[in-house]
């Protein structure tokens, strides 16, 4: 199982996105563009390089460290859409309840994809960053999920790729060492119903 997000309504959502630092600068895409970052935002997830890269009119704003899932629980590979996101989110799994804080195991934000159990969080295991350790979601790091929490919106697009594609590699440029492949799920995303105000949310995870 993935990690988990009870939402309003009882929707559960799984998330995942590790960072741990952020590379400043922007550098413009010439090929393999992806089509969303042409006229606005795309998150852009590399499983093989553990990154996730924040593009904006086809320009590279961001790269982050991530953690992705593990070989018995991969990231899911394709293109997704931010349908909520949350901050301070509560969490319950199996009886257990923690409050929003550094213990939280899913940080203090996360943004749900529509995928059923799939997205990014923060997390309360820095040491995770930059390995393949979730159970399918992208874990990010404190500072890192709460500065791209703030850069992006409900509705932007998300792209996990499963190899380091013209995409990637023009984003993070050549100089960047490929890590161990890790196993991964294609999974085809559905639409999903809105509800509900952002806000502190009881999660369930499995960690």
């Amino acid at each position: 199982m993935g990690d988990y997000r009870r939402m309003p309504g009882g929707r559960i959502w799984v998330l995942a996105i590790a960072l741990a630092a952020t590379v400043g600068g922007t550098r413009a895409l010439a090929q393999g563009k992806p089509a969303a970052a042409v006229n606005g935002r795309v998150i852009v997830v590399s499983i093989p390089d553990r990154k996730l890269m924040l593009l904006e009119g086809g320009a590279v704003k961001r790269v982050y460290p991530v953690a992705v899932g593990k070989t018995s629980t991969p990231s899911p590979a394709g293109e997704f859409t931010i349908m909520r996101q949350v901050s301070q989110p509560a969490y319950s799994h199996h009886g257990r309840e923690v409050a929003p804080g550094p213990n939280n195991p899913v940080g203090s934000r996360w943004m749900g994809l529509n995928a059923q159990g799939y997205g990014i969080h923060g997390t309360n295991e820095p040491g995770s960053i930059g390995k393949a350790a979730s159970h399918g979601c992208i874990r990010m790091g404190k500072a890192d999920i709460e500065e791209l929490y703030a850069l992006v919106k409900v509705g932007d697009a998300v792209e996990i790729h499963a190899q380091r594609d013209a995409t990637v590699t023009m984003a993070l440029g050549t100089a960047v060492p490929v890590l161990p492949p890790v196993h991964v799920t294609v999974v085809r995303a559905r639409p999903v119903l809105l509800a509900g105000n952002v806000g502190a949310t009881a999660t369930r995870q499995g960690q």
